[in-house]
């Protein structure tokens, strides 16, 4: 198991995965598979009645780890594959899942957010898909379920964030809370899920996700295979080595 997160499990049924990769809690590919192990094996564990999947630092999650893949542009696979499995795990897990999320919601954070039942925001977080300056495709399935198509277009075609107060107006999330308040509100609204019968949660998630319009993880493996064309342009290339030189890119 990698470093990049950690887990527990309190005495009321309510799990914690915690995100702790500084600086940006961009996880590779090693730390996206398994943190899909994890939500998997928590969702599967029948003392485990919620989950909530937060992080340490001053951001979420900015996505990938770009400068490994700058470093090996092969390994676009396997970090394909280990946010597919993360999303899927978060998505049809038995049981509810909570984002509580923080600072920069980026790439995979929207992935997490997006496959997730409930996302508590503090009120300093932005949410955004800059996919298009990275060179890469994918998550806009996910933000659409937040933010529904016309938004989720802008936002993409253009790289600008949204922060969490306007998120809210949209009904992309439940609630927004000062920083110093998230842990503990996404604690309290797991608890009272918790204290609910566990097998008429898992029933419901169960049916409320196969309720939903369209199949998710469907439309994010369609996304996928426009990533594994991008990265065969020698603009997604520039893309990546201007993000890790930390200059404009050139076309």
């Amino acid at each position: 198991m990698t470093q990049q997160f950690s887990s527990l499990v309190h005495d009321n049924g309510v799990a914690e995965v915690v995100l702790n990769r500084p600086p940006v809690n961009a996880l590779n590919a090693a730390g996206w598979r398994d943190l899909a192990a994890e939500i998997k094996a928590l969702g599967d564990d029948p003392v485990v009645r919620v989950i909530i999947v937060r992080a340490e630092g001053r951001g979420f999650c900015a996505g990938v780890d770009i400068k490994e893949l700058a470093g090996n542009d092969k390994l676009i696979l396997d970090v394909n594959a280990g946010n597919y499995a993360t999303f899927k795990a978060v998505h049809l897990n038995q049981v509810p899942v909570i984002a509580a999320v923080q600072g920069f919601v980026l790439g995979g954070g929207i992935g997490i957010c997006g496959a997730a039942d409930i996302v508590i925001a503090a009120d300093d977080a932005t949410f955004g898909l800059p996919e298009v300056d990275r060179g890469a495709m994918g998550g806009a399935a996910h933000l659409q379920r937040m933010f529904g198509v016309q938004k989720t277009r802008y936002l993409f075609f253009t790289g600008e964030m949204i922060g969490a107060p306007e998120a809210l107006r949209l009904g992309a999330i439940e609630r927004v809370v000062p920083r110093e308040q998230l842990r503990d509100t996404a604690l309290d609204i797991a608890a009272k899920i918790a204290a609910k019968s566990p097998a008429m949660i898992r029933i419901a998630k169960e049916a409320l996700t196969g309720i939903e319009d369209g199949n998710l993880e469907d439309k994010y493996r369609w996304e996928q295979g426009f990533t594994l064309q991008a990265y065969m342009s020698p603009d997604s290339d520039e893309t990546r080595q201007a993000f890790v030189e930390k200059r404009d890119a050139k076309f």
